[in-house]
């Protein structure tokens, strides 16, 4: 059949399956706009307040569900505001299409109006990008981005589209869905082996992070666990991989991670590490990292191994691949001394913050919006300290549930991350924890969320500063507290109001249990300013080049 470019575009993507997207029209889409109109039965586009947060909206839908998250935008500050959000997506391996608008063939390259190279600014953050200038490949351009954005490592795929292509008319027939799926070349010898030094250590632990999420392989996993005792310990992208209330799960490693877990890495004789990376917010010093163990990595990609740290057993596949191909030469075992001696540094050395009554600790908040919500909760968080409360006490048990910015820790991300994850998942809550900082990023797209009728609660942790800039002034740069004492005055409460959602103000545990109570029987989206002190410091940490042997507790 005859179609032009826009309605091609629609086409494939409800040929990939895409019923949501994320966006802001513009000059250089209007015929792209024009086709969703005409399809608005088949593709629901979701307009935010700015195409940042189409980007983190896409992002978040994408982590939420597992599929494929797309956002559109203009040309020119419409494809350079989705940069921030491309780059999000590529730190954290989610996968992504994002489709850009330019200016007409015969235009580029004159400095047009509102003409950006964005395939150029976007080639280090993207796994490919595109610049369609042909009507004809358009079809065959699109479903290659949803192919390389799910072959392997997933990750961003941008495509530009000049006007006067989107106009264009040729010949359009659909095509199955391509198979993403990959083989890996495991070869049994090597699964021998590396099965034989697991059923020989005395000290194993497991490293896993966000690679265990993307593969669907936390049972796998858990499985290979308790059939070796082994203890596992994992990133912040890997939450609810396991359940938090598995006795191997040691929980978080890093900077901000458990003394214990730090302690079993450090002392282990073999570290099995599983879709995760060895970045510097867990190998906070490469060169004393792990120095006791024989390390296997597993990772599906081949880039990752050895780059940060030398490794002894590489294996390039994913999770699912490796735990499944090595259970079989895995041997029953246990580990009675090493199990209690971690147990023992889990209960000597774990940090435990103080509880309060009369004034709001941010381990409360966490705990208090745990026993609030349903263990289906999805927790989607900004970048600061608040992030770092989050990742230690909201305790998550299945994968998708706890979405957050790791490898780039964009402030703003939250509230877009949000209203994609609500749209993905609209018969879950979806609680976004934020701090004043990142709040006032992007909180433009409170207005997204009352357009919606949204029912997103946001929590704010509110201490007038820039939190954890200002913990390393304080703990590294004697208090020089330089702009990151900031102390606006906005007045939460009202500028929900004003946007049309529903506020709260908290100073105590009572205030803030009472006001979750209310904002769960509520429609629309929920601000509460829970105000906490300016001196609290996120603990257990590690500085980075330092070791385990130099966390701070107090």
């Amino acid at each position: 059949m005859q179609l032009n470019g826009s309605e091609i575009l629609v086409e494939v993507l409800v040929e990939q399956g895409v019923d949501t997207i994320f966006g802001y029209p513009g000059g250089a889409v209007l015929n792209i706009y024009d086709a969703l109109y005409k399809n608005s039965d088949r593709i629901h586009h979701i307009i935010t307040a700015h195409e940042q947060g189409a980007s983190h909206a896409a992002d978040g839908y994408a982590r939420a569900t597992g599929k494929t998250g797309v956002c559109l935008a203009t040309s020119g500050p419409g494809a350079t505001n989705l940069v921030t959000g491309i780059a999000t997506a590529y730190m954290d391996s989610v996968p992504m299409v994002a489709i850009t608008g330019n200016v007409g063939t015969s235009l580029i390259g004159k400095d047009s109006f509102q003409e950006v190279y964005i395939a150029g600014i976007t080639m280090p953050i993207t796994k490919h990008n595109f610049v369609v200038r042909d009507v004809t490949e358009l079809a065959d351009v699109l479903r290659d981005a949803f192919r390389i954005a799910n072959t392997g490592r997933p990750g961003p795929v941008l495509v530009d589209i000049p006007k006067d292509v989107t106009a264009a008319v040729c010949e359009f027939h659909n095509k199955p869905v391509a198979d993403t799926s990959e083989r890996y070349d495991l070869k049994e010898d090597d699964l021998r082996a590396i099965a034989e030094l697991i059923n020989q250590a005395e000290r194993p632990v497991i490293y896993y992070g966000g690679g265990v999420t993307i593969a669907d392989a936390g049972d796998d996993m858990l499985a290979f666990m308790r059939r070796a005792q082994i203890p596992a310990t994992g990133t912040m992208m890997a939450i609810g991989a396991l359940p938090s209330d598995e006795p191997l799960n040691l929980g978080l490693v890093g900077m901000h991670g458990w003394v214990s877990s730090g302690r079993a890495v450090d002392e282990a004789d073999v570290l099995i590490t599983i879709g995760a990376r060895f970045s510097d917010r867990v190998a906070t010093n490469p060169s004393r990292f792990a120095t006791r163990a024989r390390i296997i990595h597993v990772d599906i990609d081949a880039a990752e191994i050895n780059k940060n740290i030398n490794i002894d057993y590489p294996v390039v596949s994913d999770a699912k691949t490796f735990l499944q191909a090595v259970m079989p030469y895995i041997k029953e075992n246990r580990h009675p001394e090493w199990i209690a001696k971690i147990g023992d540094w889990r209960a000597r050395l774990d940090y435990r913050p103080k509880d309060s009554e009369t004034e709001l600790k941010p381990h409360r908040i966490m705990d208090i919006l745990v026993k609030a919500t349903d263990d289906d909760t999805i927790m989607v968080t900004d970048v600061g300290q608040h992030q770092m409360w989050a990742m230690q006490y909201c305790k998550r048990n299945h994968p998708h549930q706890f979405i957050s910015s790791g490898g780039l820790g964009t402030m703003g991300f939250g509230y877009g991350a949000a209203i994609g994850a609500q749209f993905a998942c609209p018969d879950k809550r979806v609680i976004h924890i934020t701090g004043d900082g990142s709040f006032h990023m992007n909180l433009n797209e409170v207005s997204t969320g009352v357009k919606y009728d949204l029912p997103i609660i946001t929590v704010i942790m509110n201490n007038s500063v820039l939190g954890m800039v200002r913990q390393w002034q304080t703990m590294f740069y004697e208090k020089r507290y330089s702009s990151t004492t900031i102390e606006r005055q906005t007045d939460y409460v009202k500028l929900a109001e004003a946007f049309g959602g529903h506020g709260f103000r908290c100073t105590t545990p009572a205030e803030f249990e009472a006001a979750m109570q209310q904002a769960l029987k509520m429609h629309g989206p929920v601000l509460i300013d829970c105000v906490i002190d300016r001196d609290e410091r996120v603990l257990p940490m590690i500085a980075a080049g330092a070791t385990i042997d130099d966390v701070i507790t107090n």
